[in-house]
């Protein structure tokens, strides 16, 4: 009776620790740079680093872009929980308005974030679509980030892939 009582305890721990260690999300926090020769899609000239703030299930992104035709900085953040989320988007200028849900992978080992904007031009409302998929590799030093974008000049995917500083 002993064995038997000290066997369901075992389990039971072993089946407790294997729970915790799947439930275990990445930690994206860090300095990531763009590593150009193993991304996709991405301009020839084009520089990016993002300084990634994470908390929980909260994540701060501020993302500097370096081109021929000047620099950027982009901040974003995202919150996995499922729930949509507003937010104000610019491009070219021109403030739109946002909404965007994230939630983690089954895994734990990244994320998929959906976005819809929308800005008026003077042709009428135009809308974006985005899907990002962040995956941080094994390794904890590799991040990928998959990015497809249905927009008025078509569908288009990337593939960026950062290293941690």
């Amino acid at each position: 009776m002993k064995r038997i009582l000290a066997l369901g305890i075992l389990v039971g721990v072993v089946l407790t620790l294997s729970l915790g260690v799947a439930a275990a999300k990445a930690d994206f926090a860090g300095t990531w740079v763009l590593d150009k020769g193993r991304s996709e899609g991405v301009p020839p000239d084009m520089e990016q680093t993002m300084t990634v703030t994470q908390n929980g299930d909260a994540l701060s992104v501020e993302t500097k872009v370096v081109t021929d035709q000047g620099d950027q900085t982009v901040t974003a953040a995202y919150t996995f929980d499922g729930q949509e989320t507003s937010y104000t988007p610019k491009r070219s200028n021109a403030e739109g308005k946002g909404k965007r849900t994230a939630k983690w992978a089954a895994d734990g080992n990244g994320f998929e974030v959906t976005e819809e904007e929308k800005f008026d031009s003077p042709n009428g409302e135009v809308t974006f679509n985005f899907t990002r998929r962040w995956l941080l590799l094994p390794d904890g030093k590799t991040l990928t980030i998959e990015l497809d974008v249905k927009g008025p000049n078509g569908p288009q995917h990337s593939k960026r892939t950062f290293v941690k500083k």
